[in-house]
This record gives C-alpha cells, sequence and structure tokens, in this order.
C-alpha cells in the first residue's frame, strides 16, 4: 500500500461524502479508492468511516486522522514545490466559500488570470453568505465582509469596501428622495434589511456628516440573507440599499439605482480571507490569498473613480 495515495483517497472521500465522488476527482476507479481506504484502515487498526448503501460517514478517529491528514498533505506539497529543483508553480485543490455577489461581480470573471499563472490548483468554490463551519465541511477558507463573528478563525484583512446608499428610480418615485438619514426612518419610508445570521436583527447603520451623526435602521418589508437577491429586491424597487461600490456601480450607471445622501460617510466594510485556526497554510492557498489582495486592490482603485469613468 502506498500510504501517501491512501491518506490522498481517504481525506477525498471525506471531503466528497461518498467513494464515486471522490474516487471521479481522483481519476481513479471506486474499487481502487475503497480498496486504499480498507488498507489504510487494516494499517491503523482503526474504523475511519462509517458506511451505508447511501451515505459514508467519518467516524471519531476518522475525523482526528483527517485534520492531521490534511495539514500533512499540505505540508508536503509545500516541501515538494520547495526543492530548487522542483516546479515552482503550486498545485492541489482549494474548497473557498465566498459571499454570492463577490463571486460573481468580481472574483470569477478575474479568474481566468489567476489559472494563468497557476494552472494546477483546482478551485471548489462555494458562493454563499451563510456561516460555514470550515472544519465540519472541509473548507480551507472563506472570504467574508464585515467583522468576524467568530474570534478564533486566522484571518487576513485583504480590503476595504467603500460603502453608499442606493435606491431604484421607481421607489423614489413612490417614496420620495430623502435628504437626510434619518428620513429613512419615516412611515413611508421603507430599507431592505440584510440578515446577516439566522439570529440576528437588522443592524443599524452609522452615517456622518462632519460633526453630525445618524444612526440610521429603518423599516422594512423584506429581509434577506443573499447579496444577490439583497440587490435584486433594490433594484426592483422594494427599498433602500446600503451595497459596497462594486455591487453598485453598474447598475448606477445603467440608471437602474441612484445613489442617496452622498454627503454623508458610511466607514468601510472590511473584508477578510479567513481560514481554521493552527491549519497549516499551503503554498497553494496562501497564492489564492495573495491573488485576492490583489484583484480587490484593483477593484478598490477603480470605486474611487467618479462613475462613468474607465
Amino acid at each position: 500500500m502506498d500510504r501517501f495515495d491512501a491518506m490522498t483517497a481517504f481525506v477525498r472521500v471525506v471531503e466528497a461524502g461518498s467513494f464515486t465522488k471522490a474516487a471521479q476527482t481522483l481519476h481513479m476507479s471506486r474499487a481502487t479508492v475503497t480498496q486504499l481506504v480498507q488498507q489504510l484502515e487494516a494499517r491503523l487498526r482503526v474504523r475511519l468511516l462509517n458506511r451505508t448503501t447511501r451515505q459514508v460517514n467519518v467516524t471519531a478517529d476518522g475525523a482526528a486522522y483527517y485534520e492531521r491528514a490534511v495539514r500533512l498533505l499540505a505540508e508536503l506539497d509545500d516541501i515538494e514545490n520547495g526543492l530548487p529543483g522542483a516546479a515552482a508553480v503550486p498545485k492541489g485543490r482549494l474548497r473557498v466559500d465566498v459571499p454570492s455577489p463577490l463571486a460573481t461581480l468580481v472574483l470569477v470573471p478575474e479568474l481566468p488570470r489567476f489559472y494563468a499563472m497557476y494552472p494546477d490548483i483546482e478551485i471548489d468554490m462555494g458562493a454563499s453568505d451563510r456561516k460555514v463551519d470550515l472544519i465540519g465541511e472541509s473548507v480551507d477558507c472563506v472570504v467574508r465582509g464585515g467583522e468576524l463573528a467568530d474570534g478564533s478563525l486566522t484571518a487576513r484583512r485583504v480590503a476595504d469596501l467603500r460603502l453608499g446608499v442606493y435606491a431604484a428610480p421607481s421607489y423614489l418615485a413612490r417614496a420620495g428622495t430623502p435628504a437626510h438619514p434619518e428620513e429613512l426612518c419615516a412611515p413611508h419610508h421603507r430599507i431592505v434589511a440584510f440578515r446577516w445570521s439566522a439570529d440576528s436583527g437588522t443592524l443599524p447603520y452609522l452615517m456622518r456628516n462632519g460633526g453630525e451623526t445618524a444612526r440610521v435602521a429603518g423599516r422594512h418589508m423584506l429581509r434577506i440573507d443573499d447579496g444577490n437577491a439583497y440587490l435584486a429586491a433594490g433594484v426592483a424597487g422594494l427599498g433602500v440599499l446600503w451595497l459596497p461600490d462594486y455591487m453598485a456601480r453598474a447598475h448606477q450607471a445603467r440608471g437602474e439605482l441612484v445613489p442617496l445622501l452622498e454627503a454623508w460617510h458610511i466607514d468601510p466594510m472590511p473584508l477578510y480571507v479567513a481560514w481554521p485556526p493552527n491549519r497549516h497554510v499551503s503554498r497553494k492557498l496562501r497564492v489564492f490569498i495573495d491573488w485576492i489582495v490583489d484583484v480587490m486592490a484593483r477593484h478598490s482603485s477603480r470605486s474611487a473613480q467618479a462613475p462613468g469613468q474607465p
């Protein structure tokens, strides 16, 4: 038994949730993957996986072995890639989760540049705004806006997103254009609320204009936990939005959204890449994080330009 192949096969089965899917990603037969895992269990003299006809679940011993195996395989990649005579291009599979608007509008369109530099990295990207269990779901890193609720994660701040207030022309024709943030609390105004987590309420927005401050929560008829759906609701005229510039830019250029209260300042939203504590940061994860920093720096410079500038 090749211990490296067996360990790799086991890790893929845990992450894929099935022997068939793991075999597909490894370009092996299902029988070969099954045999490798069985040989690994025989050598360790423990059961790593519980198998039924419908699913594969990791045992307590298997979960502990998986965490150390992932770290060891990542370190092994670094050792091989770090040798003077080895190819300098990092390789392997990355599981990441990013906010859906950031994936749609920024990261996915930039991926051809990433793959031109790193053709041997395979990215398994989840596009969501939900809270992700990085360890339980075997995710290498998440990208999230706002302050991180889980202080145990290791994180790198990769950008500060400029925020603005926007509404659709149809909404403004119906409710009027506010001249002051506090007007958004009036009965005839509505905001589209964003649900940051299942148990969170609507967070107020702090706005400043010189020495004056206003804390605005507003009234809502709709609360959404997905960024793309939140944006679509605003474009449909369902209420006022607080948006990062990158989400509003194209809709503002087409006249679908109108900026409001432009004399008022909103603190930028921090954007973080976070990964599990004590997890070895492999070379492929390092270059992915550095790439996000570069992408966001270029998009931030575009946001600093006036609307309509190239």
